[in-house]
């Protein structure tokens, strides 16, 4: 039986366990300058020292008006490289493998003068009115997130994760609700997120896995669900998508915001479905904050990983005491032993 703290291996991609810290964002770039701080270098840190087998950096941009904020990660410069690799290189001394989530807010992006999106409908009655990307500037786009990739191998990450969910740019253009386009990437709603797909590709050594992750539903009228994800997670898979991260919401309120979204597992059936339905890794996320909980996601083999993102806002070291509750070796560091009760047997 498969469980919480088996080893996981992917193509070159080999964790010490299924524990995923999934990407939030922290608002804490101080110079504008989408250059991780400080803070960032603690933040992830601390999560390797606390177990993780994989951290996934943060949605890092691909220009500056790709960001949500101005606080944010960017990787539209090589400036941005030495202080990824600094939180890159102290997590793997602590076992831990590291991803970035590569991004563009689109429509949803805050501080830009002017946002961009697959067309000019703005997110609600109180966001901008975005810019249209003409067909050029879309292709010039797709060459953005390939740079974004180009920085981000640079820096020495172990695989990478492309933000296709949660209303940001790449979902905008999947969804019928915000791609109301007349060109070629109207006519076939996948083609922008394929052709990124395919240029992180070019840019990732051949063993390393590509993360995507998707809204599986909408929940919001008129929004797309499971079927249509299924349906766009498959063309994504064949433009090279190696492992889904499996999320919702976003075009309306992201659904752990409201409702649904209120109960403990609450997207692992989305995250169950495009696993078997497409014969594809999946990371389940979503209030499995539980150690039992998300032990059970792995033991009935529901999802491949377990990402859990409050718990381990609230708790650095949540990995190690769900393997002290789970009676699970979770490789407690030797300076931390004495904090923690013996494994029984």
């Amino acid at each position: 039986m498969k469980d919480l703290f088996t080893p996981y291996e992917l193509m070159d991609l080999k964790l010490k366990n299924r524990v995923v810290m999934p990407p939030m964002c922290q608002y804490s770039v101080t110079n504008k300058d989408g250059i991780a701080t400080d803070w960032h270098y603690n933040h992830y840190v601390s999560r390797a020292i606390g177990g993780a087998g994989l951290i996934i950096v943060e949605m890092a941009d691909v220009e500056p008006d790709g960001r949500i904020t101005d606080y944010d990660l960017g990787v539209w410069s090589d400036e941005q490289i030495p202080a990824l690799a600094r939180i890159v290189d102290a997590c793997h001394a602590y076992g831990a493998k590291v991803g970035i989530q590569i991004a563009h807010a689109g429509r949803k992006a805050e501080d830009a003068v002017v946002p961009v999106s697959s067309s000019a409908v703005p997110f609600d009655a109180n966001s901008k009115t975005p810019h249209a990307l003409t067909t050029e500037e879309v292709k010039a786009m797709v060459e953005k997130f390939r740079m974004g990739v180009k920085r981000a191998v640079q820096a020495g990450f172990d695989v990478i994760e492309l933000h296709g969910a949660h209303g940001y740019l790449i979902h905008q253009f999947h969804s019928p609700l915000t791609n109301l386009r007349k060109d070629e990437y109207g006519e076939d709603l996948t083609l922008f997120g394929s052709e990124v797909i395919r240029a992180a590709k070019s840019e990732m050594p051949e063993g390393m896995p590509l993360i995507m992750r998707i809204s599986a539903k909408e929940y919001v009228e008129g929004g797309y669900g499971l079927k249509e994800s299924l349906v766009f997670s498959k063309a994504y898979k064949e433009a090279g998508v190696d492992i889904f991260h499996i999320s919702a919401g976003g075009e309306g309120p992201i659904a752990a915001a409201g409702k649904p979204g209120t109960h403990a597992a609450y997207q692992v059936p989305l995250a169950r479905e495009i696993k078997y339905s497409l014969n594809v890794p999946v990371i389940a996320v979503g209030r499995l904050d539980e150690p039992v909980l998300a032990n059970a996601v792995i033991g009935n083999e529901e999802a491949d990983l377990v990402a859990v993102g409050r718990g381990m806002l609230r708790n650095p070291y949540w990995t190690l005491e769900a393997g002290t509750q789970l009676q699970k070796d979770a490789g407690i560091p030797k300076q931390y032993a004495m904090g923690f009760p013996r494994l029984k047997g």
